[in-house]
């Protein structure tokens, strides 16, 4: 039908949002940017880079690889190729707070790639963010505390997905192909209701 975003060469995640009934994208490149659009590209919204902020120190960087928006419109972005944070703007791209970082702990994210809102419990609604190195999912309060790992042993998961109860997710490569360099075609893994591969 049509195209357009070719200023963003690093284009790397895209999110549907809907806002009120209108549909928005939310675009991010790894290359620094991450924008809110109307479907057919009009920027609407960028939000700002958190180095020139001052929420990052000079010399962190900053590459976005996803985005979540949550019901109130906030926006997360899963800086997943820069510094490992997750960074919580509200709907006009005013800084809130950042969580994560690289780290071994249980708050801790290796290749933060993903992130996504997790309303399958209306009452208790969360974030589930990737830690691709980890192997895992990490599962925080939307306001950034930590919940729970679920973990997902050689798998080097892309960013979750929630339809209906299940979770899903695509599996660039395994920890076999990793460890030995060996081709492998990646897959997709399915999480039911209880966060348990099905």
């Amino acid at each position: 039908l049509t195209s357009w975003g070719n200023d963003f060469p690093g284009g790397h995640g895209l999110t549907l949002s809907n806002q009120g009934g209108e549909e928005f994208l939310i675009i991010s490149d790894h290359l620094g940017r991450v924008v809110k659009t109307t479907l057919d590209g009009k920027i609407l919204l960028e939000i700002p880079d958190p180095v020139k902020i001052g929420v990052y120190e000079t010399g962190m960087k900053y590459k976005p690889t996803e985005t979540a928006v949550a019901p109130n419109g906030d926006i997360y972005v899963a800086d997943g190729y820069g510094s490992q944070y997750i960074l919580q703007f509200n709907a006009s791209g005013e800084f809130i707070r950042k969580f994560g970082g690289p780290g071994e702990g249980d708050e801790n994210f290796s290749t933060a790639h993903g992130v996504c809102i997790d309303d399958r419990d209306k009452q208790n609604i969360t974030l589930l963010c990737t830690s691709r190195a980890h192997n895992s999912f990490k599962r925080f309060t939307i306001d950034g505390k930590y919940l729970s790992t679920i973990f997902l042993p050689g798998a080097f998961v892309c960013r979750p997905v929630v339809n209906d109860d299940n979770i899903y997710a695509g599996v660039c490569w395994s920890r076999l192909r990793y460890l030995n360099q060996t081709p492998d075609s990646g897959f997709v893994t399915i999480l039911d209701k209880n966060d348990k591969v099905i």
